[in-house]
């Protein structure tokens, strides 16, 4: 099942890059067809892992329950992304904004994606981890640049430069992983997550500290903590809509992935405490800064990545917190992943529609495009935490369980929720029940936009009301990974 996972968008990128100019409609079913295959592979994969049991390919791939998990989120937004992509990019061909030639680099980049995310969540092996997140700030970087504008091309340097750097700080920390690893008596490059965990009471704790530090500043680049997350708004504002969907539902959350695995390692060496502290406060941060933009943000695809930025703090200090708070975090990601692609893939509308992503320019939403408009407020309503969404009570599971240990720091969360919440309401009351333009036409943009939309939001209604006991299992087993 690996195996066909890994070789799938593969396959679907060269088929992407040989086909000819009259072939888009293939490339395009292509992409769809390798989403729904994909999705169910990994979909297989997670049935498997529930009961406890690791789905391998050799010695450097192996599937426990937690990349169970991250496949299948990854697979689900991956879906809805393609579906997006047909009808977002031929929107963009019929105004002469792209050609084909741009459609086929798009489709290859993305599939290229995928894989490098399969890999980063199936392998067993950190230094792979490593390599397969790096490969993905090649990939994205291109298409962050998409549009090839000044602007653009400016947002992919800085992503590029920046999570290089941040990753190489990552890789070193990785390094310093295996080198306790070798002098503990296992000096092989490929040591696996389990081999580390089996070596824990041997390894040095200065030296796994030091390594910690290294591993959180890195991937916390890719996650978007501040203040290493300068590229993040800016990469986000700039790419595709379905990309942007893809940064923040898939890539932010794989690199967390990764940061709690070291995590995991580290606490078993030395005092939990040490790592506690770091998460909460790179958390905190990251939530109160992405609450003070957000307030006073005039650019709704900027706004959106600020949010991320904070639901990523959240999640920081949840499984900082440990024991109920880390399940819920888990479940948090989920619902995040979910519903932040949503939220990007409405904005993509928005764009298509006006041609802006600056708030004051988007007027009568609600009028012009009405699916598009209420699934946006009721998405911005359920990422940030009003009842019933399932985030709400992930967030309060997560506040009930710190209150006891970090009163004031759940004191600053629940301020900080209130200003992302009134700064989403200030925004989208603006672009949603003002007065229309008369020369915008009214209608959606394409059935493929609306499609992607609804079928993620309904998954997440679902999930909202009924956790199925596979799924729940499943997060619980990899909870109990990261503890």
């Amino acid at each position: 099942m690996i195996a066909l996972l890994l070789i799938t968008p593969v396959i679907a990128a060269i088929i992407a890059a040989i086909a000819g100019r009259t072939r888009q409609g293939i490339i395009e079913y292509v992409a769809v067809g390798a989403g729904i295959v994909q999705t169910l592979l990994a979909l297989s994969i997670a049935l498997a892992t529930v009961s406890g049991k690791t789905v391998a390919m050799g010695s450097l791939f192996a599937a426990d329950a937690l990349g169970a998990f991250a496949l299948l989120f990854t697979t689900v937004v991956g879906l809805a992304a393609a579906v997006h992509s047909v009808g977002y990019l031929r929107e963009e061909c019929q105004k002469g904004i792209i050609g084909f030639r741009r459609v086929r680099e798009y489709y290859v980049l993305f599939h290229l994606f995928f894989f490098a995310m399969f890999v980063a969540a199936a392998t067993a092996s950190p230094i792979i981890m490593w390599t397969a997140i790096e490969a993905t700030t090649l990939a994205t970087a291109f298409l962050i640049s998409f549009y090839n504008k000044p602007s653009a091309l400016e947002a992919g340097w800085k992503h590029l430069i920046v999570n290089s750097v941040g990753l190489l700080l990552g890789f070193l920390g990785t390094l310093l992983f295996l080198d306790a690893a070798a002098s503990a008596g296992d000096p092989g490059t490929f040591v696996s997550w389990d081999v580390l965990r089996a070596l824990s009471a041997s390894l040095d704790p200065m030296l796994i500290k030091i390594a910690f530090i290294f591993c959180l500043v890195g991937y916390g680049t890719k996650v978007g903590f501040v203040p290493m997350h300068t590229w993040l708004p800016d990469a986000h504002s700039k790419a595709p809509a379905p990309i942007s969907s893809l940064l923040s539902g898939v890539l932010l959350n794989m690199a967390l992935i990764a940061v709690l695995r070291f995590r995991a390692i580290t606490d078993t060496v030395i005092d939990p405490s040490f790592t506690q502290h770091l998460l909460i406060g790179f958390g905190l941060v990251s939530l109160i800064v992405a609450a003070l933009i957000i307030f006073g943000q005039k650019n709704y695809k900027r706004m959106l990545a600020y949010s991320s930025i904070e639901h990523m703090g959240l999640m920081a200090i949840g499984f900082a917190i440990g024991g109920a708070a880390a399940v819920a975090a888990l479940f948090h990601m989920l619902y995040h992943a979910l519903l932040k692609p949503i939220l990007f893939l409405a904005a993509g509308n928005f764009f298509l529609k006006y041609s802006s992503t600056k708030t004051f320019k988007i007027h009568g939403a609600l009028a012009l495009i009405p699916f598009t408009a209420v699934v946006f407020f009721a998405a911005l309503l359920a990422v940030s935490g009003i009842p019933p969404s399932g985030i709400f009570f992930t967030k309060l599971t997560i506040l009930a369980a710190g209150i006891g240990e970090f009163p004031y720091t759940m004191f600053l969360v629940i301020v900080a929720l209130t200003l992302i919440l009134a700064g989403f309401l200030k925004s989208a009351i603006s672009m949603l029940f003002s007065e229309p333009p008369a020369d915008v036409p009214k209608g959606e943009a394409n059935p493929w936009t609306v499609i992607s939309i609804l079928f993620l939001f309904t998954l997440f209604i679902v999930l909202s009301i009924y956790v199925p006991s596979p799924l729940k299992e499943l997060i619980t087993r990899a909870a109990s990974m990261l503890q």
